[in-house]
């Protein structure tokens, strides 16, 4: 496998579907891991920060669309804006419903007294934060709004920045679920991407399709299963796949209430065992994982 050489390495962990336990082991990592930045760079439905608490030191807006804004002294009430919206975002008093406004500016040329502009749309926010973890960069983007994919690029940009300016060597990167935009925005580039499945129909078939986002992106990719041990079936599946098309198959994990008992105390599942003392093999488990990742990466 070859990985790129650049000073500050980064890895994605991303799984094709939801649930299938990529954040689990990003906050383990997350233990595990020194001289890091971490970034969630799943901007739709964060998670990452309710196991990690973090105090926010930097709060920046993000805009990555337009909004129409009526100036109602110029407005002659000709309804002729309100007559070419296809997305019936204007009232009949003439006024804008931004959750339905995709700024297209058609009611702006329209409009024959020039009472309606563009203005940028508040689209989300993106958090500079501290953790009990490490510097952690986390954003979250607003109901119904779009272009997920750009505020995952600035997740990781200020990441990058971060990660120089207080010389980290690593950016450990909670990647969204599916395959869309924020997903090839959240690998693009990276150094491993590592692809976290289980052992479900929709598991087997979530992996194929991320792996192949990976291979056309030409980013080096490894598999971890976890919960190997609720169809050996199919996991046995998921070994023959990866043998087939020659990726790494990085370890496995069984199934463990541990994790579920460890995301109650806000804890990672590496913080929970080392303060509680339970299920100490299956903590090894995801410290070998770490050290495999490493051993890839370093």
């Amino acid at each position: 496998m070859k990985i790129t050489k650049r000073k500050i390495k980064e890895l994605t962990i991303i799984s094709g579907k939801g649930g299938a336990g990529k954040t689990t082991l990003t906050a383990a990592f997350a233990t595990l891991c020194q001289n890091k930045v971490l970034a969630d760079c799943d901007v739709d439905a964060p998670d990452l920060h309710i196991i990690l608490k973090p105090e926010v030191k930097e709060e920046k807006g993000f805009s990555a669309s337009k909004l129409a804004k009526i100036n109602k002294d110029l407005c002659i009430s000709c309804g002729r804006c309100r007559q070419h919206c296809r997305f019936s975002a204007i009232t009949e008093d003439i006024e804008i419903i931004s959750e339905r406004c995709e700024g297209c500016g058609v009611c702006s040329f329209v409009c024959p007294v020039k009472a309606i502009k563009l203005v940028e749309r508040d689209s989300g926010r993106l958090f500079i934060s501290h953790s009990r973890a490490g510097p952690f960069v986390h954003a979250k983007l607003f109901i119904g709004e779009e272009a997920s994919g750009k505020l995952v690029e600035l997740v990781r940009f200020n990441a990058r920045k971060l990660a120089e300016k207080e010389k980290k060597k690593m950016i450990l990167i909670d990647g969204p679920p599916g395959i869309g935009c924020p997903v090839i925005a959240s690998i693009r580039g990276v150094s491993l991407g590592l692809v976290v499945t289980e052992p479900t129909l929709s598991g087997i078939s979530d992996m194929k399709r991320i792996l192949k986002i990976a291979e056309y992106f030409k980013v080096p990719s490894v598999v971890v299963i976890n919960k190997y041990d609720l169809n050996l079936e199919n996991t046995e599946e998921i070994e023959n796949f990866c043998e087939k098309k020659g990726i790494e198959l990085l370890g496995k994990l069984p199934y463990n209430s541990v994790t579920t008992k460890a995301m109650l105390q806000e804890m990672s599942v590496v913080e929970y065992i080392n303060k509680t003392g339970e299920e100490r093999e299956f903590g090894m488990g995801v410290e070998n994982l770490w050290k495999k990742v490493s051993e890839i990466l370093f």
